[in-house]
This record gives structure tokens, sequence and C-alpha cells, in this order.
């Protein structure tokens, strides 16, 4: 490994989610993520526990992410796409594949420009068909906090309508992130959603206490939206098929 440290790291952390309407509903999970530049996945990859594009017991593969080109022309494209200039660093904050399984709600790129300012983030949603969605929204600030607002233009949750906006509020890679989602329906707050963690270094031994601690986390995510989605169907809340366009 290189004796300069690395800027991709493990954040360590809980995601939550908050339902509003037409009933509460709430849950919390111990989970991590991996903050990968991918200026470093070949450094990355020498790592024990770590592999770039092949099996490994902690792994990240290109094909988990973006639509089948090479990761940094998909960024490139959608970024161009968007009319932004980000020509530096580029992160996403994402769970990792462990043991061959990962399935990601939504992985976070952090595109900078050349000065090292941040210039979009880019919110890449993965629903339970097979399905994934791109958000590209402008960082117009450079703040502690950064806000931003969309519509949705894609299908998640059976729980939910496409009449749904999304307010972001995120706290960049640092000592911590932070990750914050607040959705409306019909212009009425229904769902909070965050994830929260504090930065620990990206080493094997890192790893390895994180995966002793979570071994089976990215299988625990999938069965987790599951049961989840049976405790909503209990309290009676209203289903969406998809495809549904209200």
């Amino acid at each position: 490994m290189t004796s300069q440290p690395l800027r991709s790291a493990i954040y360590d952390g809980w995601v939550m989610h908050r339902r509003l309407a037409p009933t509460h509903h709430g849950f919390r999970y111990h989970v991590f993520a991996l903050l990968i530049d991918l200026d470093e996945l070949e450094t990355l990859s020498r790592l024990w526990l770590f592999a770039w594009n092949r099996p490994g017991v902690a792994s990240f593969h290109d094909r988990d992410h973006g639509d089948g080109r090479d990761l940094r022309g998909w960024l490139d494209a959608k970024l161009a796409d968007a009319g932004v200039i980000a020509d530096g660093a580029k992160y996403v904050l994402c769970y990792p594949r462990l043991f061959g399984y990962v399935f990601n709600p939504l992985s976070v790129w952090f595109c900078h420009r050349s000065d090292g300012q941040l210039a979009a983030t880019i919110y890449e949603v993965h629903n339970t068909y097979g399905e994934r969605h791109a958000y590209v929204l402008r960082a117009d600030n450079n703040d502690a906090t950064i806000r931003q607002r969309c519509a949705k233009e894609f299908y998640v949750s059976p729980f939910l309508s496409m009449d749904c906006s999304y307010n972001f509020t995120i706290r960049p890679p640092g000592k911590d992130v932070l990750i914050a989602i607040n959705e409306e329906e019909a212009g009425k707050p229904i769902l909070t959603a965050t994830f929260s963690g504090a930065r620990k270094p990206l080493s094997d031994i890192s790893l390895a206490l994180m995966i002793l601690r979570h071994p089976l986390m990215t299988v625990k995510v999938f069965l987790a939206i599951r049961f989840e989605a049976l405790r909503l169907m209990w309290k009676g809340v209203k289903q969406r098929p998809h495809g549904a366009t209200a």
C-alpha cells in the first residue's frame, strides 16, 4: 500500500426512515458504507479484504453502478447533460458487496471541480425491480451543509406515489457524513430518510472489524426492505403497482 493517506474511507453509522402519513412508521439499522475515490481503486484492490471487479470478501464492481459504460464516461456524460463542469475528483458513497452480494437503494456521487470545490452530486437510486435512475443536482454552494431539491422521476416504493419531490440536506464526507432526504407527496411531508456515519480509515483491519460486526449487512438491507413493506401492509398503507403514474 502507498504511504500516502487514502482519501477513500469507511463510514460507520445508521440508516433511519420515518414515515409521517397516512400512519406513523419508522426504523433504524446499524450499517456501514464505503466512500470510494475512483482514482484509488487500483490502490484499494491491493488490500487483502477488498477487491475491484473481481470476487472478494468486500468488493466494488463497476457494473453495480451507471449504465454499462466506463464509470468515468457515464459520470462525464450525466454531468455534461446537466451542464455541469466537474473535472476534478469523483467519489461514491455506497454499500460494498459483501461475499458477492449487494443491494444499494441509494448511491451518492460527489463530483468536484479541479479546484477541489464540489460541483454536483448524483443520487443514483436502485429499486427492487433491478432498475436504476440518476438525479444530477448542482452544488451551488460549498457550505458545510448543502441543500438541493428535485421532483421524483423514478418508481421506487409501492407505498409512495409519483407525485413526490425530494429535499436533500447533505453534509459532504469529512470527519462524518450526513445524507438526509425529506420527501413530500402532493406538497405535504410524508417521509424522512437519513444516513449518518463517522469516518474510519479504509484498511484491512477496519474492514475486518466492520465485516465481523455486519457479516450479512448487504443481505440484511434487502430483507429489511421486504420486512418493512410487510409492516406497512399490516398497517393498511395503500400500494401503487410498478408503472403507476399517480
